[in-house]
């Protein structure tokens, strides 16, 4: 997928850029247990500040722990149903989800995606910051940390 730049005379009527599906790209930030693929990015299209794509969690998987730095985090359920897990008050919590659904990841938040389903999982991801930033981690609670 070629990125072309059009400049134009006014300086803010910019063309809309189209990616078909075919063309996103598993070449971004990964975490093991799942796909993500790029749709909408500085690379792909020339966004400024959001990133979007998909994930993919293939039936009885799960991913491993990670957060997504200073980047907000909107997911849209496809298909499947994904299960979010993240610690609060030193205890996992897990959001069952089903297609249409919508969860909302803050800045920082260690999470994984579970699969405990036959069916593949798909959803739409959507950050803000078009830096596909992906931090992967031990464990989701503190005391995870090897570190400390």
């Amino acid at each position: 997928m070629a990125l072309q730049h059009t400049e134009t005379p006014d300086g803010w009527h910019q063309p809309l850029r189209h990616v078909h599906a075919a063309e996103l790209t598993g070449d971004t930030g990964q975490t093991g247990g799942m796909t993500r693929r790029e749709a909408i990015s500085s690379r792909t299209v020339g966004a400024q500040r959001l990133w979007m794509g998909q994930t993919h969690v293939a039936p009885q998987t799960s991913s491993g722990d990670h957060h997504h730095g200073d980047s907000e985090t909107a997911i849209h359920v496809l298909s499947g149903h994904p299960v979010f897990v993240f610690a609060e008050d030193g205890r996992e919590v897990r959001l069952e989800t089903s297609p249409g659904d919508y969860v909302f990841v803050p800045p920082f938040v260690p999470h994984r995606e579970e699969n405990p389903t036959e069916e593949k999982a798909v959803v739409v991801i959507a950050r803000s910051s078009q830096e596909a930033i992906v931090v992967n981690l031990p464990g989701l609670l503190a005391t995870d940390d090897p570190t400390g």
